[in-house]
């Protein structure tokens, strides 16, 4: 799981600090890797190698937004909704990380590689492969 704690200025002009949470479990990985032909890393590489900026684009605002939840007050789930997600993005910290990693090739490689199980062996095939955002 990835915490970020990020600063942005919401619509009425505050400037506010949260955390944001982050992750794909082994089951949404596999299910990933499985629903493209010869894989997610594969279909990564072919997208950056063909410069293709609008795939690369549709490709991470996917991945954040598979990736994005929130703990339950537990800590026993991870919740992932469409109304969780579409708040996400109606914020400007949404904006702003989505600026960051389409423009920063090593922040990109370091999100993906923390919302990547350590234990799946994609991540291992992940982690050698460089995200080259725009």
């Amino acid at each position: 799981m990835l915490k970020q704690t990020r600063t942005y200025t919401d619509y009425n002009g505050i400037s506010r600090t949260e955390d944001f949470y982050f992750n794909l479990t082994r089951a949404e990985v596999t299910e990933m890797e499985l629903s493209v032909d010869g894989g997610l890393v594969e279909m990564i590489n072919r997208i950056v190698a063909a410069k293709d900026g609008k795939q690369i684009i549709a490709l991470f605002k996917d991945i954040v937004l598979r990736a994005y939840g929130e703990k339950s007050p537990d800590g026993r789930r991870f919740i992932k909704t469409q109304e969780i997600q579409d708040a996400f993005t109606q914020t400007e910290a949404y904006s702003d990380l989505f600026m960051e990693l389409a423009t920063d090739a090593q922040k990109a490689a370091a999100f993906v590689n923390g919302i990547i199980p350590a234990q799946k062996s994609v991540a291992s095939d992940a982690s050698k492969t460089p995200v080259t955002p725009l």
